[in-house]
Order: structure tokens, then sequence, then C-alpha cells
């Protein structure tokens, strides 16, 4: 069993970024109207493009059995979601070619996460509706996903 920790940039570095529009913008545009925080993801592709694609994911709760990771080694992927609703991302180190200890963190709902290329990662996991995120992510020949079956599962808990 693992407790869900609260969604940092600090605590989420090692797996990837998080893009949240907290502090000072970086910049003022649109007549003085608009505050644009720049440039908070570092997408990376092998051999293709960045797509963005909407996905649109069953609703689910915790606590929360995961019995699979998986990661894609040819691209990162970023999770925008489009509505204000928490979400849970479960996380591991490579360890070797395979998972190692996972970590489980929750988002507070106006935040969006990119995973590094090759990030091993739970599948998109909304704790309330709609489910709905925009997915910037590889777009490519090949197969950009390696899945593993979690052995022995785990269950997921609010920290």
């Amino acid at each position: 069993m693992i407790r869900t920790e609260p969604l940092t940039a600090e605590a989420f570095a090692p797996f990837g970024d998080v893009l949240e529009a907290t502090g000072a913008p970086d910049k003022i545009i649109n007549a003085g109207k608009c505050g644009r925080y720049h440039d908070r993801a570092n997408l990376s592709f092998f051999e293709g493009r960045a797509g963005v694609s909407i996905f649109k994911a069953e609703i689910r709760a915790l606590p929360y059995h995961c019995d699979l990771l998986e990661r894609h080694p040819d691209g990162s992927q970023c999770f925008i979601p489009m509505s204000e609703h928490p979400f849970l991302i479960i996380v591991a180190p490579d360890a070797g070619g395979t998972p190692g200890a996972p970590r489980a963190f929750l988002s507070d709902g106006a935040q969006a996460i990119n995973f590094h290329r090759g990030t091993w990662h739970g599948v998109l996991t909304p704790l309330d509706g709609p489910g709905l995120f925009a997915v910037v992510d590889r777009i490519g020949a090949g197969a950009n996903l390696e899945e593993v079956p979690c052995d022995p599962p785990f269950t997921v808990v609010a920290g």
C-alpha cells in the first residue's frame, strides 16, 4: 500500500514537470489582460512530432488498485486536464528496465503534468468528472509503449 502525496514540482522532478499557474507570470501579454506562464514542460521526442489528442478516461476512486505500469521510451507525455478536478498520478523510477518502488501524487485540480520520456507511470486516473484531458505526446512510427503488470499489485490510499 502506498499513500498519495501532494503534487509539487520538487517532489515530481525525477519523473517529469508540473505545469501550474502559480506565483507571478513570466510575461504579461494581450494588452495587459493575460499572464503567460512560459515554457513549463520539457517535451522530448525521438523520431516523430508532437501531437495533441483528447483523452476521455473513466472516473476512478481511492483506494485505487494498481496492477499495471507503462512507459513511453520515445517521447514525453503531457496531460492537461480540461476541467479543474483532481487526478491521481502514479510513477516509479526505472530499476534496470522495470519499475522500481512506486510513488503516488494527487493533483490539486488546477495542475497539469508532463512525464519525461521513459518514465514508468500508471494509467490516466481522474478522480472526479468528466475525465477529459488534452494530451501532448509523440506521434510517429513504431510502438512507443511498454507495459508491465505489477507483481504484486498494490493499493493507493489518500495520504
